[in-house]
């Protein structure tokens, strides 16, 4: 039998149970005291820390401008001026990589592309309703005796063409947004950019506008956070939206041409001749052990294997052992050297039609400039009396407008210093001459030419002539050198090394200046290196030698120097990044108007024998003495067996 208590009764026990809860839960959690304090100290802490990150520079204190001016048609971030365009309409057809031009500008850009796909389901639809009218329009046109409408029957066969790939899944619809930002630093700079961005775009019939009234929302677009507050869009398939993609490289490939190394954007291979360029000339610039006498001489090598002849000014002995490899002749000139070079010789120019007049005033020309390096400074009238001694020179030798070059013998140094001294006023040239002809110098210039370039590679080395004498032996031997291109026509490369020895003088730069100039009529392609690029450059002569070059190539440069090999060959940040880290043997190849990044590479043999590491010479040498020495000790155990 159960008892139930009465309504009185559990009221009471019910509040009983309450305040036994309600004290249990006082004696295990915190009271609302408490909390309400804690409450008070987090938003105590949270607000000095707030204040305290207030007064921590940011990374977004960093980057952001200084102030920012919305206007109609730009934006003003700080001292900057930017401007986005963006593009309404394509042609029918678009070319791969089209977005090239305006990505390898050499301006600051941004540019944002947009994808907003779209179901096939729906443009199938769009697409049977488009066939539908231009059908009704074409045979309405024929009922009537309306001639055919070409626009229209193109358009047919395009939308049927990608209702078929749309429904095979062949293609994809999109909706496509490209915008592109530029900025600038003044106003007509940004109109200058913005002109040449729209006419480039005109030229493959791809029109753009600008954001006007909408700078600030096209300038957000093209900001990394893939927000489109533009929303401007073009309908697209598949493949002409994967022609704008700019992943697109320079290919320097070609069927003809020697191996200069690895593209290093996509790893193909770098093939180019340079003879079948407008011009053969080349320049090479780097620092000192960035890789570029490496690169000279694997050229040379390869080159020789397609019987292209090479003629080396060598000032350090570089090509010394590449010249032993091959077989070449190696002519050593100094003031001890039995190898010598009249200046004073004339070409023999085979089968063409040279007046010897023009000859000999040519010759008369050079030998001026080599006079002034020698003499130094000359006056008005100590010039005009040298050109009237070295014409004498030559008529004594029976040089003269109508002889026969061939058999002619020419005069030497010490011949013109007859002359001169036979001529009134001259008392001083004479002096400063006779270093050259009976003084410490004598044994340079002042005997007959006795040797030789019939070899396929021919080099001329100045290591062991003085500072004050190598751009004169340097100018005496380009003059030699030319002398033989113009008699007799062949395919030659001719190499200075260390060029910047003749920017020094304005006479030897005009006169590499004018060689670089009409080498091409002789088939002589000139290679000029040098690691002094400030001093190449600041020549005027050495800008205009690196305008007449069609080939180029550029290596590891130094901060002092970036600057201006970035103007002179108009490189991009990124370029100008690139030649600041470039590695052993990297650099930037240009060919005409192309241009890649090169990885400059070598088989095992070319290494052993282009090599220019100390280090690696070391071991080489080491290792051709320890051979030798087997080869002596066998030779010597079979004779004694």
């Amino acid at each position: 039998m159960a008892f139930k208590p009465t309504p009185e009764k559990e009221k009471e026990v019910k509040e009983k149970r309450h305040l036994t809860t309600e004290g249990a839960g006082l004696r295990k959690g915190p009271s609302k005291i408490e909390e309400k304090a804690k409450s008070e100290t987090q938003k105590i802490a949270l607000e000095e820390e707030r204040v305290y990150r207030r007064g921590v520079a940011s990374i977004k204190d960093l980057i952001a401008p200084s102030s920012m001016r919305v206007e109609p048609s730009m934006l003003r971030l700080g001292n900057a001026l930017v401007r986005t365009l963006f593009i309404v309409t394509y042609p029918r057809y678009v070319t791969v990589g089209w977005a090239s031009p305006i990505i390898n500008l050499n301006a600051t850009a941004d540019i944002a592309m947009f994808f907003y796909p779209i179901k096939a389901e729906i443009v199938l639809k769009q697409l049977k309703k488009k066939v539908g009218i231009l059908e009704a329009q074409i045979t309405s046109d024929a009922e009537s005796g309306k001639p055919r409408d070409p626009i229209s029957e193109t358009a047919l066969r395009d939308v049927e063409q990608l209702r078929d790939d749309l429904t095979q899944g062949i293609e994809h619809f999109f909706q496509f947004s490209f915008y592109v930002t530029f900025y600038a630093s003044t106003e007509d700079e940004m109109d200058s950019l913005t002109s040449q961005v729209e006419s480039t775009f005109g030229s493959m019939l791809i029109y753009t506008k600008r954001a006007f009234f909408q700078s600030e929302q096209g300038f957000n677009s093209t900001l990394p956070l893939a927000n489109d507050e533009l929303l401007i869009t073009f309908n697209m398939s598949t493949s002409p939206i994967a022609s704008s993609f700019p992943f697109t490289s320079a290919d320097l490939t070609s069927e003809n041409g020697i191996l200069y190394g690895i593209n290093r954007h996509n790893n193909s291979l770098i093939l180019f001749d340079r003879f079948s360029l407008q011009n053969a000339n080349a320049v090479i610039f780097a620092t000192s052990g960035a890789g570029k006498s490496y690169a000279v001489k694997l050229e040379i090598l390869r080159s020789m294997m397609l019987g292209t002849d090479v003629l080396v000014i060598d000032p350090e002995m570089e090509y010394k052992y590449l010249s032993d490899a091959v077989g070449g002749t190696y002519i050593n000139i100094s003031l001890a050297s039995k190898s010598k070079i009249n200046p004073f010789d004339l070409p023999r120019p085979v089968g063409e039609q040279v007046s010897s007049e023009d000859i000999i005033r040519s010759a008369v020309i050079t030998l001026k400039g080599l006079l002034r390096l020698m003499l130094g400074k000359l006056t008005s009238s100590e010039d005009s009396v040298l050109d009237r001694a070295l014409l004498e020179a030559y008529a004594k030798k029976d040089i003269v407008p109508g002889v026969d070059l061939t058999t002619v013998e020419p005069p030497t140094m010490q011949d013109f210093q007859d002359v001169l001294e036979g001529m009134e006023g001259t008392e001083e040239l004479v002096v400063r001459l006779k270093k050259y002809t009976e003084g410490t110098f004598s044994g340079l210039l002042n005997t007959p030419t006795n040797v030789g370039v019939k070899n396929q590679m021919v080099t001329f080395s100045v290591r062991d002539l003085e500072d004050e004498l190598r751009p004169i032996a340097i100018y005496t031997i380009v003059n030699f050198i030319w002398n033989v291109v113009r008699s007799e026509r062949k395919k030659r490369v001719l190499v200075i090394d260390e060029a910047w020895w003749l920017m020094q003088s304005e006479d030897s730069a005009k006169f590499i200046f004018a060689l670089v100039k009409r080498c091409r009529k002789y088939y002589l392609g000139v290679t000029t290196i040098t690691q002094d690029v400030n001093d190449f450059l600041t020549s005027p002569y050495g800008q205009a030698i690196v305008t007449n070059s069609s080939l180029q190539l550029l290596m590891k440069q130094s901060p002092a120097s970036i600057d201006l090999v970035a103007r002179v060959f108009l490189l991009t940040q990124s370029e100008k990044y690139l030649l600041l880290e470039a590695g052993l043997g990297e650099g930037i190849f240009f060919a005409g108007k192309k241009h890649a990044a090169i990885h400059v590479v070598a088989s095992y043999t070319e290494d052993q024998i282009v090599t220019t590491d100390p280090k690696q010479l070391l071991k080489i040498e080491e290792s051709r003495k320890e051979l030798a020495e087997r080869q002596r000790e066998a030779e010597q155990g079979g004779v004694k067996t």
